[in-house]
């Protein structure tokens, strides 16, 4: 995940921020991070699910083979679900 970060490429939206970078795997890894942001373990974990399953049902099977990091941002907390599928489709047509 570090490696995302320092080696790879960016992408910020007003919900999410992403990184990436080629893998040999042959397949796409991913992870998802969810800051605290004073929120309860109870929203966050609803948070980590929106956005799994946002992948999930649509970008996942498109993206090559790279390890993906993405990072919600406090206004994710709140965004409803169309937006945060759009920002997470605006940044995964950057990668492909």
């Amino acid at each position: 995940m570090k490696a995302c970060w320092d080696e790879g490429r960016r992408w910020r939206t007003t919900l999410l921020e992403l990184a990436w970078r080629p893998n040999q795997t042959g397949h796409p890894r991913i992870a998802i991070v969810v800051p605290r942001f004073q929120f309860t373990a109870v929203a966050r974990n609803r948070l980590r699910r929106r956005l799994r399953e946002t992948l999930r049902r649509g970008p996942l099977a498109r993206l090559p083979s790279v390890d993906l990091v993405v990072r919600s941002k406090r206004a994710a907390y709140g965004a409803p679900a169309p937006d945060l599928r759009g920002a997470m489709l605006s940044g995964v047509s950057q990668i492909t």
